[in-house]
């Protein structure tokens, strides 16, 4: 009886090792498969692009046909030695902010208030030409107009900036994070009169108000009597990029603009709890925004 359960483990095993042996064989086939197809591309490739091709063809040929592995690493080493020869192109990889030299100081008396450094719709575009257009077709005038721009743009339905303005009153400043190289770096935004300040945390953290601006978004309400109000942002392209600045822009709203539990939660923690505020929180944020698209 004890031999008979001993055998049964043995015949388990056998069964077992002589599948992952046949597994293996059909692997090692389908791989050979897979580098003579690739060896057979790799060779029409040649005869388009290499003028000497047909001087070495038998060579080439015999190497391919003998050992399509073989063939592909020889061809692997040479595109190596090649890339050593020339400088890497790449899109560079943006790394944390730098500090930066800090501005002239604001004379901040109410941050929120109309007068203060209020920036003008007419300074841009000529207000009493869109003055008898629709909401829509002010929007897309809007939006069309900053194609092509170094500029981040938006229409706001008036309830929308209405909510922004008075979570502002409430909450003037917080942190949002954009991805990094490695990790994320922080970006502090602060409410002043009709405008957006964004800044590196690094940067406010040394001068505080008086830190430089890497976006500054501002809201022109001249006409919302149409029901929408426009936004415009400007940011340093030295310190973030315009994929960044709308990514700022975009949390901006959804913090401010959108009834959500969670973002406004966290609006009042860092705001009257900084000591229970936790960054990584605004970063998981950040993170199912992405992956809910």
């Amino acid at each position: 009886m004890a031999v008979l359960q001993s055998i049964k483990p043995l015949q388990s095993f056998l069964r077992v090792t002589v599948y992952n042996q046949l597994q293996a064989i059909a692997n090692f086939r389908s791989f050979r498969m897979t580098a003579r197809q690739r060896s057979e591309k790799v060779l029409e490739q040649l005869k388009e692009s290499n003028p000497y091709f047909e001087k070495y063809a038998s060579k080439i040929a015999a190497v391919q046909q003998s050992s399509p592995e073989e063939f592909l690493a020889r061809l692997d080493n040479v595109e190596k030695e090649k890339s050593k020869s020339k400088p890497a192109v790449s899109e560079p990889t943006r790394d944390y902010s730098d500090l930066l030299s800090p501005k002239a100081p604001l004379q901040v008396k109410d941050s929120l208030h109309p007068d203060q450094t209020h920036k003008k719709l007419s300074d841009i575009m000529k207000v009493e030409l869109v003055q008898d257009r629709n909401a829509d077709e002010i929007r897309e005038i809007w939006l069309k107009y900053h194609q092509g721009k170094e500029v981040i743009s938006a229409a706001i339905p008036l309830e929308q900036y209405d909510l922004m303005m008075e979570r502002a009153r409430k909450y003037p400043v917080f942190i949002l994070p954009i991805p990094r190289s490695q990790g994320y770096e922080f970006i502090m935004l602060q409410f002043f009169a009709n405008t957006v300040h964004f800044t590196p945390l690094i940067n406010y953290q040394v001068h505080k108000e008086n830190a430089p601006e890497c976006l500054n978004v501002a809201m022109y309400t001249e006409l919302r009597d149409k029901g929408l109000v426009l936004m415009r942002g400007e940011y340093d392209s030295k310190v973030i990029s315009g994929q960044e600045a709308q990514c700022l822009a975009n949390q901006l709203q959804l913090y401010y603009s959108q009834e959500n539990k969670s973002k406004l939660a966290l609006l009042e923690t860092f705001t009257n709890q900084p000591e229970k505020f936790k960054h990584m929180d605004i970063i998981e944020e950040l993170n199912n925004l992405k992956i809910g698209g």
